[in-house]
């Protein structure tokens, strides 16, 4: 049983509505069940065209609001929608009424015993729900507080719930995200929209926090998907960004002006502070641990790429560097120490056996990324240069190194959570919200419509009730990193990860859902629960796809003359998923070895 309040201003309007047909037709013997009164006696008159009289219960409901109507009171009318699940059994009259006194009980409003309290009346028009209608003045002409009504609110329908055996709903512990209201799901459906603007929206920005390691990468990926946003600025302190609001192009107001959605309105967890919280601290100090050499190379070479197209001269792009989380040193001329020759970038957390970074120079990532290329460029360019043409995309086997690295992470914090779960919840916190991050990563940027579903039933499983933020962990700042990294490596050549990969992100809800479980947090365990069916559904779909797009190979036919040489190209799925199933050892030992043909024996020529 689920209860909905609004607010409003006009109770003789609402009465009307009430016992009207409905907007569909769908109100059918409309009558009082309670209220302050007797509802015999509260119930409006038939007048002799059938119509009702509704003047005397209206004014009835308003004649309290005399006494405290005033300035900032423009809605006095309280309305609550109260709603039982379609395979519940209908209730009678008399359980409805005790429904709706036990609401206005639990929400302050009308106490059981309090002669003095407000106005109300239930409205039953259809065999699964009532309304409770209240003016928001008691008669002892003080104002009720309505602060937190719904939680009130809900706590009131989880007790109808035990009382007459009805199915269990979860408490509202600010868990779930915004649903868009039937005013927005109409709209798109006129305008033939997939999916209502608040959706979509706190979808895109679920995938940007993922991507992301600071605020301004954030808002960039924000950008890049085409969401238009409008920061909110401190009145004291001038620059100071305190909070964000989104919307998308093609939605607009009457007048032409751009509907915003505050981060708050989206979910709880997407207000600026809390998604601060998941950036502040040693996250960008971990990003490149344990990552294979393979891969660290193709996201420095990604970096710095991204760096030298968005800028005009080399002091622009050390500075882009260094904002993009990579560490920078520069040589100098021994003939000039002012003079700059070159630089080395390395990525933080990736180290040398001795702890020392380990630096990789421009000149051996690409040819084209030394500096002197560089400043050729911008020589010659009048704007920035922009993505070099897509010239340092990533090839087929950096990206699967990379899946490789996000699978065994998700792996690791799966067992975390197992072991640490049961006797310590609050230790996989933090682990169960960045999960949220990399399954929404995953799905964002390899463009698959079924992890996209399962990232979207995760929300609510990654979220802290009430809106807490866990406190940072290792295992927590390890999936953000991971996510991060698979947000730059990106799915431009349009392979699939490898099983293992969706695999791991499988097993990882699965372990969160016995997390909650454990918690007895039911509703979170449930949502953890589909999205481990539903990343299930997408490891056989890929699986089914790379079967249908396997050629047939005859026996005579000479296999390929070198691994080396077709994991080059962006190849298709099944021999992506054949080179899948070496070992990881062998994999990222020595990446060149493979295309070394073998050494004959005997003296050399």
């Amino acid at each position: 049983m689920i209860g909905k309040v609004i607010r409003g201003s006009d109770a003789r309007r609402l009465l009307y509505y009430l016992y009207g047909p409905g907007k569909a037709n769908e109100h059918t013997d409309p009558h009082l069940v309670a209220g302050f009164a007797d509802p015999a006696e509260l119930e409006p008159a038939h007048r002799p065209g059938r119509s009702r009289d509704f003047s005397p219960l209206a004014g009835l409901l308003v004649q309290s609001l005399a006494a405290v109507n005033g300035a900032n009171y423009s809605q006095p009318v309280w309305h609550c929608a109260v709603r039982a699940a379609p395979e519940d059994r209908e209730l009678s009259d008399a359980e409805w009424a005790q429904v709706a006194a036990h609401i206005m009980d639990r929400a302050g409003l009308a106490p059981e015993g309090d002669d003095l309290a407000v106005r109300w009346v239930a409205v039953r028009h259809a065999s699964d729900h009532i309304h409770l209608v209240a003016t928001l003045a008691r008669q002892d002409r003080i104002r009720p507080k309505v602060w937190n009504d719904y939680y009130r609110v809900r706590d009131a329908c989880q007790d109808a719930e035990q009382w007459f055996g009805l199915r269990p709903t979860a408490p509202a512990d600010r868990t779930a995200a915004r649903r868009a209201t039937r005013a927005e799901t109409e709209q798109a459906a006129r305008r033939g929209w997939t999916e209502a603007p608040r959706v979509r929206l706190q979808r895109e920005v679920c995938a940007a926090v993922g991507g992301s390691g600071t605020e301004d990468e954030f808002f960039a990926r924000l950008d890049q998907a085409g969401v238009l946003v409008r920061k909110r600025y401190s009145t004291l302190n001038v620059g100071e960004v305190t909070g964000y609001a989104v919307g998308l192009p093609q939605h607009a107001n009457k007048t032409g002006g751009t509907i915003w959605y505050g981060g708050g309105k989206l979910a709880a967890d997407l207000t600026l502070p809390k998604l601060r919280a998941r950036w502040a601290g040693p996250a960008t100090e971990r990003f490149g641990a344990g990552i294979p050499g393979l891969a660290a190379r193709a996201v420095l070479r990604s970096r710095v790429a991204d760096a030298a197209g968005q800028v005009w001269d080399e002091a622009g792009f050390f500075g882009q560097l260094r904002e993009n989380g990579l560490l920078v040193r520069l040589r100098f001329s021994q003939i000039d120490p002012d003079q700059v020759t070159g630089y080395a970038v390395a990525l933080a957390g990736y180290a040398n056996a001795d702890g020392t970074p380990r630096w990789y120079g421009g000149g051996r990532l690409s040819a084209e990324l030394s500096l002197p290329r560089l400043r050729h460029r911008w020589n010659q360019a009048q704007h920035p240069i922009g993505d070099l043409h897509g010239a340092f995309r990533f090839t087929a086997r950096e990206r699967d190194a990379l899946y490789r690295h996000a699978a065994r992470e998700a792996a690791d914090v799966a067992e975390h959570i197992r072991r640490t779960g049961a006797a310590d919840p609050t230790a996989a916190a933090d682990a169960a919200w960045a999960a949220g991050d990399t399954i929404h990563a995953v799905a964002r940027w390899l463009h698959d419509p079924i992890l996209r579903i399962a990232a979207d039933s995760y929300d609510r499983a990654a979220r802290a009730p009430h809106g807490q933020v866990p406190g940072r962990t290792r295992h927590g700042d390890r999936l953000r990193a991971a996510a991060r990294l698979i947000a730059v490596a990106g799915n431009s050549g349009g392979v699939f990860p490898a099983d293992a990969l969706m695999g791991s992100l499988a097993a990882l809800t699965t372990a969160v859902s016995e997390l909650r479980q454990a918690q007895r947090h039911a509703a979170q365990a449930a949502a953890a629960r589909r999205s481990a069916e539903q990343l299930h559904a997408a490891i056989r779909t890929a699986r089914t796809h790379a079967c249908q797009a396997q050629p047939l190979q005859r026996p005579h036919q000479a296999p390929p003359a070198s691994w080396g040489d077709v994991a080059s190209r962006d190849f298709p799925i099944p021999l992506r998923l054949v080179v899948a199933t070496a070992s990881a050892r062998d994999r990222d030992r020595r990446p060149d070895a493979a295309r070394q043909p073998p050494r004959r024996a005997g003296p050399h020529r």
